[in-house]
């Protein structure tokens, strides 16, 4: 099997993206991707989770993956390389929306006048989640910021993210999720289950039911990810529902790593990541080290959990 450092003609792998210079664009994209994934939302049959809402990194952005209609088929992909967002119906017909400097209610219009031209409509709740500062879709005008070298340098961040996360994720047996990112939160994720139960999540995502929380935790989990921001080009993370005692000591790789109190998560600078001599190693290195700080101190049944198909 070939290993993550064994690719051949890779894209600039780890690219530069510091968070104050794209910090308008990400807050438009973040509107914009909840945009489609509510579109999602409202047509998938419910999956464990909610597994059936995030989005996946593709060879030019992100996608929602084939969504189920009455009248057919279609996905949505955002395409950071010709900046354009791509809605194909399995009838063979398309529609498309530029991805361009506008206000998060044109684009909502555009999204879904598109959908309706390919007999596609849908109706969606338009509060965005997991935000303090909630605006409708429809009166949005304050989000309105669109760079395309940001966008592009972003998705190069994410496939990135999702090669080495990819890689981690086919180490473990046990049910695990896909790496997908959640348009709520904004965040690149992939989490691993130890089997047992977990105690009612206390629920505290701003903007979001207490039973959504619920159902995303119904079970022990070790989970890990990035999200841009939280630190100069954004940030790593890992933590435990719930935490067991002795997860917050436990030594956890590279030393840039860090347990931070407040959130209840390790942490690692993506920057730290992007400098290593082997940044895809450092990356897998604190997904696994963070990962036994969950098993050991959760006493999950290792032998049975891990190890990749043969």
């Amino acid at each position: 099997m070939t290993g993550v450092r064994e690719r051949v003609g890779a894209l600039d792998d780890w690219p530069r993206l510091r968070v104050a210079d794209w910090t308008s664009t990400r807050d438009t994209l973040h509107m914009w991707t909840q945009v489609v994934g509510k579109i999602r939302l409202a047509l998938e049959p419910m999956v464990n989770h909610w597994w059936q809402v995030p989005l996946y990194v593709s060879a030019r952005g992100l996608t929602t993956s084939v969504i189920p209609h009455p009248a057919g088929q279609f996905d949505v992909e955002f395409d950071f390389c010709d900046h354009r967002l791509h809605i194909r119906s399995s009838s063979g017909e398309q529609r498309h929306v530029r991805l361009e400097a506008k206000p998060v209610a044109e684009f909502y219009r555009e999204t879904t006048a598109a959908l309706r031209a390919l007999g596609l409509g849908v109706s969606i709740w338009t509060v965005p989640r997991e935000v303090e500062h909630a605006i409708p879709f429809e009166a949005d005008t304050e989000h309105a910021s669109y760079e395309p070298e940001h966008a592009h340098r972003f998705w190069g961040q994410l496939l990135a993210a999702n090669r080495v996360m990819t890689e981690f994720r086919a180490r473990f047996r046990g049910k695990v999720s896909p790496v997908h990112f959640f348009w709520g939160s904004m965040d690149l994720a992939v989490t691993r289950f130890s089997g047992r139960t977990a105690p009612p999540h206390p629920g505290d995502a701003p903007n979001l039911g207490h039973w959504v929380m619920v159902e995303a935790y119904t079970h022990e989990v070790s989970s890990c990810g990035f999200w841009p921001g939280g630190s100069e080009e954004g940030t790593f993370y890992s933590y435990a529902y719930p935490e067991p005692t002795g997860y917050a000591e436990h030594p956890v790789h590279p030393d840039a790593a860090c347990y931070n109190t407040e959130l209840g998560e390790f942490l690692l600078p993506y920057k730290a990541v992007r400098t290593a001599p082997d940044p895809d190693q450092t990356l897998l290195d604190f997904l696994q080290s963070s990962y036994d700080a969950a098993a050991v101190h959760g006493r999950w049944d290792r032998e049975l959990l891990e190890g990749s198909p043969r």
